[in-house]
């Protein structure tokens, strides 16, 4: 009998074998399933959220906005599938999430507080000052931040703006600042820049040095190339999406220090709490004493935010960050009526706002604590994503759900900011590459049929996890096996439609589509021209640092000098075989000296001019030895924002 149960089951995986893949956006009857089982555990028809999501509602934005050049920057219709009940692709928690962050509009909050939401994936609040608007937080491009501000202008009455507050050093919190203000009305005095702590030197960090890689990270986690509807993208969690468009930056006019501070601007009082090393490296919050209002920036929203962010960052402190919102409890909570963020919906009444922060606080503190409880008695960073669980409170205040960051996620970036990448497995402290150990791993399994049996059979299942493991890990190792490449993206689609968390859903949707039809991504760029023009000359030279290749360096040490005239700076690189070391300040009988504008120099940067044509315009000279210059920029590497993820 057990040989022919045996046979049986052989007989079995050879018919998978020789099945096509299922139909792409259906859910298989698994995922009906684990859908159906969230919505019978989670209060979903609690209304307290969406009556907060509108109210205050003033005036709506309709159709398109568009950028300069007639592309568009953020389309209002594209989101009115979400008025239907949670279909089976989506996770019904995230369909809820999702309806609430498309509410769009422009909001009183109190009277004076103003916010434009749900045209972009950040929010951006107006303060009614006593000549003109202080705007936090102009989105991540200018199209959404301008249609924005005209709304509210038609709406309230014309103001100008004096004051622009980013509240952290991510790009979708300054991004848009050009819609809302000018170089022009900077240059003039006409507006104030109030930043954080460090936020110049961060977001180099964030924008330039990573800027390549991250930006293509993020085109998963934000699903930057799927369709908006309920086989795609729903929402991210944090916010709808993505705005599209030219990312720009205007420099601080003053960046504070990381003690508290208080500040007048334009006849408002702002209370300044440091929040830097939470949510980003430089961030502030601050209570408005005339208003009863504590704005949270995005230390503390409606949802469990990121100590890892997909797209990649440096790990975040989950115990600094659940202290920080103490600190904002402490000084802030009881004297609150209202608490607004940089995302999401603001919360009215004191004993909300309290209920909230603690929430809010006990989040991070839970995960923290938990992955230390777990790891101290030996258990390695997976083992703790399976077991962390949430807290209780957690199945209630749907505002600590894992939307945008999840509890295993979170768990696995506590455990790397203690312990780094090694799970003490000794095996796994050197491991080969991922394509030669995928190889082999094939190999022993008997073959790429008998891998891909397994995997389907692991479909069929609904066991998606291993499934992707074993379809990953063929199609690394023969990355032109079209059916596997089907088959790892019918099972990525069920993670996706199944997955609470936004980025989650957007990540596994992502590789499911580029499996499916291989083609060049939109990118996701924040090394723009604008950008570049606000970052120290010396920070640029060390972005290009990180570009140099020592296997394409064939000339001579040599010491190069930049001179940029317009800005009366001077840079000196060291150039050597194997590293480029710049430091600011000239050097005595350089190799070569290249002066030009660090306006053209930005222009380079961003490859919209060459060397060639700005000497031929004199708009730079070399004197010299100009091989030595050439040598220098041609030992530096392209960065690649397309290069392959699901595939080698």
């Amino acid at each position: 009998m057990r040989h022919l149960a045996a046979t049986a089951s052989v007989l079995a995986l050879l018919t998978l074998a020789g099945n096509s893949p299922p139909r792409q956006g259906g859910a298989s009857e698994q995922t009906v399933a684990a859908n159906a089982s969230v919505a019978q555990e989670l209060p979903l028809e609690d209304t307290a959220d969406f009556e907060n999501a509108r109210r205050g509602l003033l005036a709506q934005l309709e159709g398109d906005m568009l950028n300069d050049d007639g592309s568009v920057a953020w389309s209002i219709p594209e989101y009115d599938f979400l008025s239907q009940k949670a279909p089976d692709t989506v996770n019904p928690s995230l369909w809820r999430q999702s309806q609430l962050t498309a509410i769009h509009g422009l909001f009183e909050v109190v009277p004076g507080i103003y916010q434009i939401r749900g045209y972009d994936l950040s929010v951006m609040t107006l303060i009614a000052g006593k000549s003109g608007w202080i705007v936090i937080d102009p989105l991540l491009t200018p199209a959404p931040a301008k249609s924005g501000l005209a709304l509210a202008n038609a709406t309230l009455g014309e103001r100008p703006v004096v004051a622009v507050l980013y509240t952290h050093s991510h790009a979708d919190h300054f991004g848009g600042v050009l819609g809302v203000t000018s170089r022009e009305a900077l240059a003039a005095g006409e507006v104030e820049i109030i930043a954080p702590a460090g936020f110049t030197a961060e977001t180099v960090g964030e924008s330039v040095l990573a800027g390549a890689a991250m930006g293509r990270r993020a085109q998963y986690q934000f699903g930057a190339n799927l369709p908006v509807n309920a086989q795609g993208v729903v929402g991210v969690g944090l916010g709808p999406k993505l705005s599209t468009g030219p990312i720009g930056l205007l420099p601080p006019t003053r960046e504070l220090g990381v003690e508290s501070e208080t500040l007048e601007l334009d006849g408002v009082v702002f209370e300044f709490l440091d929040a830097g090393g939470t949510e980003a490296p430089s961030e502030f919050v601050f209570y408005l004493p005339q208003y009863e209002a504590v704005h949270t920036a995005e230390v503390a929203t409606r949802n469990f935010h990121n100590i890892l962010t997909p797209r990649g960052a440096l790990v975040r402190d989950s115990l600094k960050w659940s202290r920080t919102i103490d600190d904002i409890l402490m000084q802030f909570g009881a004297k609150s009526s209202v608490m607004l963020a940089s995302h999401h919906w603001p919360i009215w009444g004191e004993d909300n706002v309290r209920e909230a922060l603690r929430n809010q606080r006990d989040t991070y503190r839970f995960t923290h604590d938990q992955t230390l409880r777990l790891a101290n008695q030996g258990a390695t960073m997976d083992e703790i994503a399976n077991a962390i669980g949430e807290p209780d409170f957690a199945a209630r205040d749907f505002g600590t759900r894992g939307y945008y960051g999840t509890y295993e996620h979170n768990s696995r970036a506590v455990y790397q900011r203690y312990f780094g990448w090694w799970n003490a497995v000794p095996s796994d402290y050197d491991p080969l590459p991922k394509i030669e150990e995928a190889s082999k791993w094939i190999e022993a399994l008997g073959g790429a049929d008998a891998a891909l049996t397994k995997g389907q059979a692991a479909f069929e299942a609904g066991d998606y996890r291993w499934g992707a493991r074993l379809l990953q890990t063929l199609v690394f190792a023969q990355p032109e096996n079209e059916t596997a490449r089907q088959w790892l993206a019918a099972t990525y689609e069920q993670l996706g439609f199944q997955s609470e968390g936004g980025t989650w859903r957007n990540i596994y949707l992502a590789a499911a589509d580029e499996l499916r039809s291989p083609r060049e991504n939109a990118e996701l760029n924040t090394a723009t021209t604008g950008v570049l023009a606000a970052i120290p000359t010396l920070d640029l030279f060390d972005a290009l640092a990180t570009r140099f290749n020592p296997a394409k360096m064939n000339a001579a040490p040599a010491m190069l000098q930049f001179i940029f005239p317009d800005t009366e700076e001077s840079i000196t690189v060291d150039m050597r075989q194997s590293v480029m070391y710049p430091r600011a300040g000239s050097v005595e009988a350089p190799v070569a000296t290249f002066t030009v504008a660090r306006s053209d120099f930005n222009q380079l940067l961003a490859q919209e001019v060459d060397i060639q044509t700005l000497i031929s315009n004199e708009a730079a000279t070399i004197d010299g030895n100009p091989l030595a210059l050439l040598a220098l920029f041609q030992s530096l590497d392209q960065n690649d924002p397309q290069f392959n993820i699901i595939v080698p």
